[in-house]
């Protein structure tokens, strides 16, 4: 491990330092969000982050790893996704140019051949590998991202997985970790995650910010955005998630990502303060769904409208 990785270690004795290490790393991580990743450095649980898409859950896990100092693994999750897509797969192609060539050469001896084609050099490393054979005991961190989008055989191996940090390599023999990864996975609750994978965890429900941390958010990606625009886009957007208001149906609403981006699609035409107009013609970088477009045109018309009355 690193003199800076170690310093970093030795830093974080509470949920206030290490959220003072995010923050360097522009991740303005709320008191229990700070919470939750302390407790899991603490007690070595992988941490288990659910809520709508776009809170910030990957973005957290990226922020982690650089306040850590170690490296940042990403496994992506999707349908039909197995373990050897995760773990490692030999290189055919170059085993079998090994083997040809090995072959010119005058190779003869049948075994010596076989033997040479399951060299580690062949070997392609997975998400999983990589995270154990991080090296030199730096604590990296594995992002295990959208596990609500594989299948119940993928979780059972996840959890076998995450009980030792172990994985069996029958050619070459087995791979522990050293130094075991910090774990997040994420979900965006498309579907129920088994109990048996969240029992390993510790549980934290990302929601999305209140309004003077989506203000701070986007003042920190965005700097050069007036203090009017900020405020505006934090407020239309605040107002559009409201599940309070009767018009809250949108199949998506938009989550701090969006509402970056909304920010950053305002000041690329050169807004310094929200409009109907300028709302309407960025509309794409906020929603993505066509039920939701009219939805929310109609709603921030209104809303916008009624706001340019009362100046």
């Amino acid at each position: 491990m690193s003199t800076t990785t170690r310093a970093a270690h030795a830093d974080i004795t509470t949920p206030e330092d290490l959220a003072a290490l995010l923050d360097q790393r522009d991740y303005l991580a709320d008191d229990g969000v700070a919470t939750a990743c302390f407790l899991a450095l603490r007690m070595g649980r992988p941490l288990f982050l659910e809520g709508d898409a776009g809170v910030g859950k990957t973005e957290l896990a990226k922020a982690l790893a650089g306040a850590l100092g170690g490296p940042f693994i990403r496994l992506q999750c999707y349908e039909g996704i197995d373990a050897a897509q995760a773990l490692y797969d030999w290189d055919y192609p170059r085993q079998l140019l090994h083997l040809r060539a090995a072959q010119v050469a005058g190779a003869a001896d049948t075994a010596q051949l076989e033997s040479g084609l399951y060299d580690r050099r062949f070997l392609l490393a997975r998400p999983l590998l990589r995270a154990l054979e991080a090296g030199d005991g730096a604590r990296g961190v594995l992002l295990i991202d959208e596990i609500d989008r594989a299948d119940d055989e993928f979780e059972a191996f996840l959890l076998e997985f995450l009980s030792d940090f172990t994985i069996s390599i029958p050619e070459l023999g087995t791979v522990r970790a050293t130094t075991p990864p910090v774990v997040v996975l994420t979900s965006n609750r498309t579907r129920e995650v088994h109990d048996a994978l969240k029992r390993r965890c510790l549980y934290h429900w990302m929601a999305h910010p209140e309004f003077d941390r989506e203000a701070a958010i986007i003042r920190r990606r965005l700097p050069e955005a007036t203090s009017r625009l900020v405020e505006e886009v934090t407020a239309a957007v605040q107002q559009l998630r409201d599940p309070v208001d009767p018009g809250a149906d949108l199949l998506k609403p938009p989550g701090i990502a969006e509402s970056i981006d909304w920010t950053a699609a305002l000041m690329a035409l050169g807004a310094r303060e929200l409009s109907p107009e300028n709302a309407a013609r960025t509309l794409g970088a906020l929603v993505k769904h066509r039920e939701d477009h009219e939805s929310v045109s109609r709603r921030l018309s209104a809303l916008l409208n009624g706001h340019e009355a009362t100046r």
